[in-house]
């Protein structure tokens, strides 16, 4: 019995809400954060999963089907999660001026929101599909890259629900000081997935779409397990009859906060749509042949995996200033916002330095992309291409770093429009540059002849549109930063949780 105390007392201390509003900014951040970190990087690690499966299981076409598929499902996903972690700044503000009720009615407003974007996104992404692939490169014309990237999309955006469901219930415990929950849940879910994967794909033999479906129901077991664990929890969660009659004012004040941020992360979606229209083009003869190898969509999707797992740091710092800014906020303890903003500014240049090498050092031989293919898909032109993609990135990643914590930090104080504005300026020069600079670099039109030096104006896409946010957004920041000073100084907290 009092080993079982112990293990009781020890998961209760580990999964006690951090304190926000108090105790030194940088420790209570990097605190709140290391759970999220862990989170994407799970998140992630479904993602690779199916990567690592399917680069072992399926065949090269197949393979770069999946990898086509990355940016498509990010324009409808990354809309969701950017509406849920928009809403999820209401929350935390409320948590923040100690009003419990103000958090349980944000939660019964979510609900409504999240069950409706999630059918539109649903219809809306399914009836685009053929245009969308037609959009990157992807047609009928290349049967077997066509139609192992629309069944894998098919199910994912079918399961759009579940994995709103997941990150809006993560929301609600992130804002009200828990990050560790959602990670337990999705450390369960993600083993899941990972021995669902290997029944669906080599045991049953199903294909792109047995690894989608295999996510969708580690994902939605995550829903129930996580949603009926908080409410027995945090008996002060548990909605109430009255908690379901919201108000038209708070479903707008949710919007407001929920969908630029949740059409910035579109944009960005859109974006990397147009970069991976650009690099398919590198795989298609001068007639309108796909290769058979695909060496550029097989070398940029698995270095593009690869700095999406090195960015779980940033994104777990950039939730920890969302909702640490705006619990502050919620308190009007303007001063601690600024500085908590500028230690985790400091922290995320650090992080960086440290990713930097590991990607560096992962890139010797193109080791990497023996983790996500199997050696009859690697060549010296799938590393070529992935490396290139690589250096790239790696060369401005303080930079998108930067971007990911101080966007975040603008969005945690109410600014949701400066975000939006950040995501059409990332928007616009990445399309201008992988529109017009692989042509002048490479002398004529592109295809699979052109020069690596090509290929790598296509990889600058990503960096000047970092660039061209961060322009933005400095100033922005600047702004809120003056704007806060001359606010009136902290109340006190209303209440207590």
């Amino acid at each position: 019995m009092e080993k079982k105390a112990a293990k009781e007392g020890l998961f209760r201390r580990l999964s006690r809400p951090v304190e926000l509003t108090s105790g030194s900014p940088w420790r209570v951040i990097l605190r709140y954060s290391m759970p999220i970190t862990v989170s994407f990087i799970l998140q992630q690690i479904y993602v690779l999963t199916d990567a690592i499966i399917c680069g072992q299981v399926l065949t090269a076409a197949q393979v770069a089907g999946v990898n086509d598929t990355g940016p498509l499902t990010f324009i409808f996903l990354e809309f969701a999660f950017g509406c849920t972690g928009g809403f999820s700044v209401i929350t935390a503000k409320a948590a923040g001026m100690g009003d419990t009720k103000g958090v349980r009615q944000s939660f019964a407003a979510q609900i409504y929101l999240s069950v409706i974007i999630s059918l539109v996104l649903t219809v809306a992404s399914i009836a685009l599909l053929p245009w969308l692939l037609g959009v990157i490169n992807v047609t009928p014309v290349n049967a077997e890259v066509y139609s192992a990237a629309y069944s894998y999309c098919v199910v994912i955006f079918a399961g759009i629900l579940a994995q709103m469901g997941y990150n809006f219930i993560c929301g609600i415990l992130r804002a009200y000081g828990d990050s560790v929950t959602p990670l337990i849940f999705l450390i369960i879910s993600t083993a899941l997935n990972i021995g669902l994967d290997i029944f669906f794909l080599t045991t049953l033999r199903m294909g792109p779409a047995g690894a989608a479906i295999a996510t969708i129901l580690a994902q939605f077991i995550s829903v129930i397990g996580c949603g009926a664990y908080m409410f027995s929890k945090y008996k002060e969660l548990r909605l109430r009859k009255e908690d379901f009659r919201v108000s038209l004012s708070s479903i707008w004040e949710h919007l407001k906060q929920g969908i630029p941020l949740g059409l910035q992360f579109s944009i960005l979606a859109i974006g990397i749509i147009v970069m991976q229209g650009a690099v398919v083009k590198f795989d298609l003869t001068a007639s309108g042949e796909m290769v058979a190898s695909t060496p550029a969509q097989n070398g940029f999707g698995a270095a593009n995996k690869l700095i999406s797992f090195l960015m779980a740091p940033f994104n777990g710092l950039a939730s920890a200033i969302l909702g640490f800014n705006a619990q502050n906020y919620g308190k009007r303890d303007y001063e601690r916002i600024k500085r908590g903003t500028l230690q985790t500014v400091l922290i995320m240049l650090i992080v960086s330095a440290i990713c930097i090498a590991i990607g560096l050092l992962l890139s010797i031989n193109g080791t990497y992309q023996y983790i996500f293919m199997s050696t009859d898909k690697i060549s010296a032109e799938t590393i070529r291409y992935g490396n290139t993609f690589m250096y790239v990135d790696m060369a401005f990643y303080a930079i998108l770093g930067f971007l990911i914590v101080v966007r975040s930090a603008v969005q945690g104080v109410f600014l949701a429009g400066y975000v939006l504005c950040a995501g059409v300026a990332e928007l616009v020069s990445r399309i201008l540059i992988c529109a017009f600079l692989p042509q002048i670099v490479n002398g004529g039109a592109i295809d699979s002849s052109a020069s690596t030096a090509a290929f790598a104006a296509v990889c600058f896409g990503d960096p000047t549109a970092w660039i061209a946010a961060d322009l933005f957004l400095v100033p922005a920041f600047v702004y809120v930063y003056g704007r806060l000073k001359r606010m009136t100084p902290p109340e006190k907290p209303i209440g207590g949780r």
